[in-house]
């Protein structure tokens, strides 16, 4: 007789069985045959099912078929569609096929990739994907690669090596001295930076209120001529991509300047380091592999799955030192250990996905990709220029169109509308003190004709207010 628990036996017999990943699978491709032509965003009865989860804990285990049904039957209807090509909101990339088809196998593998003996599948795909990234980017061969979550975490994961490094100049070993009475260094920031880098300074100690802030032009890149004197002990963060208006900053005379004085250049590069792998738009980001860091999304441009992010860094010491732990039980592999270049230990296996989505689209398919974002945007903007009670206030120069009607209060109306109206989904911004509708393209899937509905959508919006 069997010594196994009741749920011990369900489990074996579930997992031998596959009944229910079947039924998941089915559910999923339910999902895929509706997600190109279904409202964008929920609509209300699909919002008001969600109360279907209010509950106390369960006192005993439910049959698995009927967990996957309850999830069928009101978690996917509350589901926001960015798998389509009209959410245009929060730079939320959609996936490609073959990494999302990836990510679905790696969820079976259950992969831990700490460590190399923990997953040599995933060491060793880290290890191919950190050279193409090199090669994509055409970076210096010591850069080496973190696999995070996403753009804040690698800002993080960089700063901290920063720190470490600049610390270090100094005879200071943060690790083992902590900050309590560490030598000052300095935090040079266009006034435009990205809140996440702002929050990753904020919580590794060196204090909002010691950034040194930089004026920034019309489109949000640092004026040169603005930047202060630079000094070794410096951090010097620049900018891939403005979230509002997607400008980028003038990375080659900067660096030039960081270089000389020895600084720190980081590069926060979310969605627009990307514009460095297209062959017509990589005068966007021409110098920025002078730099010592970047930052980018693998689920923004590139349409992974989420999560995926990477911390790209030239200083592989420096990285190893601020991320790296030691225990007893630990076991150092052959060629790469993940763990040593990020902050956790325990991570899924992300890089599957990321590697199969690369293997995929290839350089020509990234390019292509890509450069059809920059011209949907395009499109959107010029169709835009031309609505009536719309006026375009960026260059549109990457994937961001920042849109705004004749006063802030008719913005905000005009976009609760498009959103009510559910057939695209834009997001809400404050650009140069005015209230804004910011677009962001950046989904594989978003044709010329999902732009023309979009704009049809704006259209309706300013109609129905009679603006």
């Amino acid at each position: 007789m069997s010594s196994s628990m009741p749920i011990q036996q369900a489990m074996f017999k579930e997992l031998r069985e596959k009944s229910i990943f079947e039924q998941a699978q089915s559910y999923g491709f339910d999902y895929l045959d509706q997600v190109l032509d279904r409202n964008i965003y929920p609509s209300e009865q699909g919002l008001a099912g969600l109360t279907h989860f209010d509950e106390k804990m369960p006192s005993s285990s439910s049959p698995a078929s009927a967990v996957l049904a309850q999830l069928q039957q009101y978690g996917a209807p509350a589901t926001v569609a960015q798998l389509g090509g009209r959410y245009f909101g929060f730079v939320n990339g959609s996936a490609v096929p073959a990494g999302l088809a990836a990510k679905q196998m790696a969820t079976f593998w259950d992969q831990n990739t700490a460590m190399q003996v923990t997953s040599p599948i995933a060491a060793k795909l880290e290890s191919v994907v950190e050279s193409w990234f090199r090669e994509i980017f055409n970076l210096p061969s010591s850069t080496v690669a973190g696999f995070v979550s996403g753009t804040s975490a690698a800002n993080l994961c960089a700063l901290a090596a920063a720190r470490y490094r600049l610390l270090k100049r100094l005879d200071w070993d943060v690790n083992e001295k902590g900050l309590f009475g560490a030598p000052a260094i300095r935090l040079v920031l266009g006034d435009q930076a990205h809140s996440s880098v702002i929050k990753a300074i904020a919580l590794l100690g060196f204090g909002k209120n010691n950034i040194e802030w930089v004026e920034t032009d019309e489109q949000g890149r640092i004026i040169p001529s603005a930047l202060p004197p630079l000094d070794e002990h410096t951090i010097l963060v620049l900018q891939a991509g403005n979230v509002n208006s997607g400008a980028f900053d003038p990375f080659a005379v900067l660096c030039e300047q960081a270089n000389k004085a020895n600084a720190w250049v980081h590069i926060d590069g979310a969605f627009g380091l990307w514009a460095g792998a297209v062959s017509s738009l990589k005068h966007l980001t021409a110098g920025m592999e002078k730099a010592t860091s970047w930052a980018v999304d693998g689920h923004k441009t590139l349409n992974t799955p989420y999560d995926s992010g990477l911390v790209l860094c030239t200083d592989r010491e420096a990285m190893v030192s601020a991320l790296h732990m030691s225990a007893s039980y630990l076991v150092a592999g052959q060629n790469r250990d993940g763990m040593f270049f990020t902050p956790e230990m325990s991570r899924r296996a992300r890089v599957i996905e990321l590697w199969a989505t690369l293997k995929y689209l290839g350089q020509e398919g990234i390019d292509q990709m890509i450069l059809n974002m920059h011209e949907r945007a395009l499109q959107m903007a010029n169709l835009l220029k031309t609505t009536e009670g719309y006026k375009v206030l960026n260059e549109v120069v990457f994937n961001q169109v920042v849109v705004c009607c004749e006063t802030d209060e008719q913005t905000r109306l005009v976009m609760q509308k498009i959103q009510d109206l559910r057939s695209c989904w834009v997001g809400g911004s404050v650009w140069r003190g005015r209230t804004v509708i910011r677009i962001s393209i950046c989904s594989w899937a978003t044709t010329a004709e999902d732009v023309a509905v979009a704009v049809e959508s704006f259209a309706e919006a300013m109609e129905s207010y009679g603006l």
